[in-house]
């Protein structure tokens, strides 16, 4: 997998903020090397936020996204807030770039406290310093994570890249499931080849578990649900483990013996996003619930159908289905995440293989603001086919 196929929920997302006529977009085509952003001498060009993948050296794989410039009229508009609010759920790192010869304003200083807020770490970018002079230069220099740039004259732009690469350093590397393993132990996927599967290709979770496994130097073999006893019999060896696809977690269990260590894709995914933990005491919150409670079933794409199916049709009749209960179900897709979740009794996420870690620890903070248990849907199918226990036995109590 080459740095142009790193996945974007994997990449470094740094967020580029500012407002009008800061020379926002020009100080993002400086850092990217190419015309990110529509840039023109009306202010307010941008007007959604632009993404783009790309490799930033020193950094390697990002997701830069350049954000619409804020309005000059002393404080951010409601919808203007709530915008950038959804970008910052993603940011790894927030760029504030700042006109030099105006300073910082009311409408800067309340996207910083929004940063501080988040716990965002940030960059204040002075742009046009070309423009200042000396002692103007070293008051500004000496802020706090400040820096001074031209975006006309591409000066400080490397030292920029820099700052931006030192701030993301610290970001812990985790392992989906070769930690789990040793080098020569085989590893069964089960992968259904389903109407619902992608044409011609494997969903991202299990691209990244192959990968992954054949990182560790383990055995992988693939096959479909049906295949599983023939492919035990066929090994001479006792398989280490066996990943499956979460909606056959039942096919599957029950045709292993009960000494082989039995997981599904999604609950690795839980893992790797770090909130294992959160999601299954979520799931076994779905025990207590009382008829007519509401729960909201989150995905995180809009257009990967499996999942849709999963969860608008399959996981709330497996929760009926278990629980012998009636519930209000709610359905939210993409950006579309509620502010309000109070109502809830649990919220049942996707695995969120499509967004970053941030943004689903950021969810997951709002459910527990809001006193609300907060799972995924592989573990709240292992639940109600009666084998959760056995699904995390793997982790031996290690879940991040």
């Amino acid at each position: 997998m080459g740095m142009n196929d790193t996945p974007l929920a994997n990449r470094v997302h740094i967020g580029f903020f500012g407002r009008r006529n800061a020379g926002k977009s020009s100080v993002v085509n400086a850092v990217t090397g190419q015309e990110l952003s529509v840039v023109s001498e009306i202010k307010g060009t941008t007007t959604d936020p632009v993404t783009k993948s790309m490799e930033l050296l020193p950094l390697g794989p990002v997701l830069i996204i350049d954000t619409p410039g804020f309005d000059d009229d002393g404080e951010l508009g409601e919808l203007r807030i709530k915008k950038t609010k959804q970008v910052l759920n993603k940011t790894d790192v927030a760029v504030l770039i700042v006109d030099a010869t105006v300073g910082m304003t009311a409408v800067d200083y309340e996207i910083v406290d929004i940063f501080r807020k988040k716990d965002i770490k940030y960059i204040l970018v002075y742009n046009k310093c070309d423009l200042l002079e000396v002692k103007d230069m070293i008051r500004l220099s000496s802020e706090e994570n400040a820096i001074l740039v031209s975006a006309k004259d591409k000066k400080n732009i490397d030292q920029l890249k820099e700052k931006i690469s030192l701030m993301t350093d610290d970001r812990k590397e985790r392992k989906p499931v070769s930690d789990l393993v040793e080098p020569k132990d085989i590893v069964i996927l089960v992968i259904p080849i389903d109407g619902s599967a992608p044409k011609g290709r494997l969903i991202l979770p299990q691209q990244q578990i192959i990968r992954d496994l054949l990182e560790v130097g383990a055995v992988v073999v693939a096959v479909k649900e049906n295949e599983i006893k023939e492919t035990l019999e066929m090994l001479s060896d006792k398989p280490k483990l066996v990943i499956t696809d979460s909606q056959v977690f039942k096919t599957v269990a029950e045709n292993i013996p009960s000494d082989i260590k039995l997981t599904s894709f999604s609950i690795l995914m839980a893992r790797y996003k770090g909130f294992l933990k959160t999601a299954i005491n979520g799931a076994f919150a779905i025990d207590e619930l009382k008829d007519g409670d509401r729960i909201l079933i989150a995905e995180g794409c809009t257009h990967h159908r499996q999942c849709e199916d999963i969860g608008t049709v399959k996981l709330p009749e497996w929760i009926r289905n278990y629980t012998g209960k009636d519930f209000e179900f709610d359905f939210c897709s993409g950006n579309d995440y509620p502010e309000e979740l109070q109502q809830y009794k649990v919220i049942i996420h996707c695995g969120g293989c499509m967004l970053s870690e941030r943004e689903i620890r950021y969810r997951m903070k709002c459910a527990a603001d809001a006193g609300v248990p907060f799972t995924n849907y592989g573990t709240v199918i292992a639940l109600t086919q009666g084998i959760l226990t056995k699904t995390i036995e793997i982790f031996n109590n290690k879940y991040d």
